[in-house]
């Protein structure tokens, strides 16, 4: 059991496909990523990478968590670098970000040509518009601020890494994405799950809807604390939003 937690599930990432309905032009194909939790490019950042170049998205959305404690921004270089989509790659802060403070942490993503967002939105395309948030449990989210210059016919998708904001954010968005569970990393059997960090609420992993509102929680790429997973496989959770 520790042998396959340790290095074998971690490594066995899971690509997951949903198709939702939306008020949108065309279908587009989201690759949501969270909790990469990266330190270089290691084994599972290069299994990431084979699997979006199989996957073709049309973007790629990460809710948080990129960096991984201990480690700074040029540690995740080397995978940024290459995540590429024809509508770019759209990152937001998560308690990781938060935690280790970086100045210049919007020139970085900007030179690697990387849409950072942090309370604000723009357009992945005309009928497409990305709000991203600050993360929820330990930054300051401004959500009117966000939604404050998207145009109201247009399809909204709201990013952010702590799942338990949704209770403030249904019925302003047709579609959230978070992370920041790992779907409780390490689960058991007939047993309640043992650790889910400050922020989660009540959700864990997988779809939820209030008030014309759907949230897609995924279970991430790495780890956090402790380098295992068992019985949560990591994912690369694959979102196609069609008319």
């Amino acid at each position: 059991m520790l042998g396959w937690g340790l290095f074998v599930e971690p490594y066995r990432i899971e690509v997951t496909h949903t198709y939702v309905e939306g008020q949108v032009a065309r279908p587009l194909k989201i690759a949501h990523l969270t909790d990469l939790h990266a330190a270089g490019l290691g084994r599972r950042e290069k299994l990431l990478l084979e699997l979006l170049d199989q996957q073709q998205p049309d973007v790629i959305i990460i809710t948080g968590d990129t960096l991984t404690s201990g480690f700074r921004y040029d540690r995740i270089k080397p995978l940024l670098s290459r995540l590429h989509a024809p509508l770019g790659v759209w990152p937001v802060r998560g308690n990781w970000e938060n935690d280790m403070p970086f100045r210049g942490e919007r020139a970085f993503y900007s030179q690697l040509h990387i849409h950072f967002l942090l309370n604000e939105a723009s357009a992945i395309r005309p009928d497409v518009w990305l709000a991203g948030l600050d993360d929820p449990s330990t930054g300051t989210p401004n959500l009117e601020e966000a939604l404050s210059g998207v145009p109201h016919d247009v399809y909204t998708i709201l990013a952010f890494h702590a799942p338990g904001f949704f209770d403030e954010a249904t019925g302003r968005v047709p579609l959230v994405l978070a992370g920041h569970t790992h779907g409780g990393q390490v689960r058991i059997p007939f047993l309640p799950v043992f650790w889910l960090p400050r922020g989660s609420g009540h959700y864990l992993e997988g779809w939820y809807g209030a008030n014309d509102s759907k949230m897609y929680v995924s279970r991430g790429i790495g780890t956090s604390i402790l380098p295992i997973r068992f019985m949560c496989r990591p994912e690369l959770a694959i979102i196609t939003i069609g008319p």
